[in-house]
């Protein structure tokens, strides 16, 4: 099983991954892994982070080689030896982001990255989907990089609200403004009926 964690900066994606490594509703073999990834594809996707004149649609096909890579390495060897992988970030994170960047310079951004992906990406079998406001997420990720910036986050909170409502049964929203101990409690009650813990 593929079970993805999204949602904006912010919204306590990173916390609630590293808390689920030390789980126990986790009773089964699973491997923990992120996007970007560490790999060279991965750096180059940080190093354009810190750019601020780096052009949108080359961004989008650097994450696009490290999501490519991500998955030859990492999540199809994983899933291929019956492991749960439990992805922070993943293709709707990619969707969400890269369709707010494209915004005004390609005609529907969300649609065409989700073309680009469609023949070879493995869609997520599961999504906690941790929502904030973007002024919470602004304000909790401190505008450490470009894309952590009120408005660009509305833009992206906003594309994930689509993304929900066209494939609800794969999401499940977790309200993300709570204490981080009760986000967690909350992805652990679902993980149980998920996982059958």
């Amino acid at each position: 099983m593929l079970l993805t964690l999204e949602g904006i900066d912010g919204s306590g994606k990173s916390t609630v991954w590293r808390a689920l490594r030390e789980s126990t509703v986790i009773d089964r073999p699973a491997t923990f892994t992120r996007e970007p990834t560490d790999s060279w594809y991965g750096e180059a996707v940080k190093r354009s982070l810190s750019e601020g004149e780096a052009d949108p649609l080359a961004e989008l096909f650097l994450y696009t080689a490290d999501h490519a890579a991500h998955l030859a390495r990492t999540v199809r060897p994983a899933l291929e030896a019956d492991e749960l992988v439990v992805s922070d970030r993943y293709s709707d994170s990619r969707y969400a982001y890269q369709a707010a960047a494209l915004a005004g310079v390609i005609d529907r951004p969300l649609e065409y990255i989700m073309g680009v992906h469609e023949p070879w990406t493995r869609a997520p079998d599961a999504t906690i989907y941790l929502d904030v406001d973007p002024e919470s997420g602004a304000e909790r990720s401190a505008g450490a990089n470009k894309f952590e910036e009120v408005d660009f986050l509305a833009d992206v909170r906003e594309n994930y609200e689509r993304l929900l409502a066209a494939d609800s049964g794969r999401f499940v929203r977790i309200d993300a403004s709570q204490s981080p101990e009760a986000v967690l409690d909350a992805v652990e009650g679902h993980l149980e009926g998920l996982l059958g813990s």
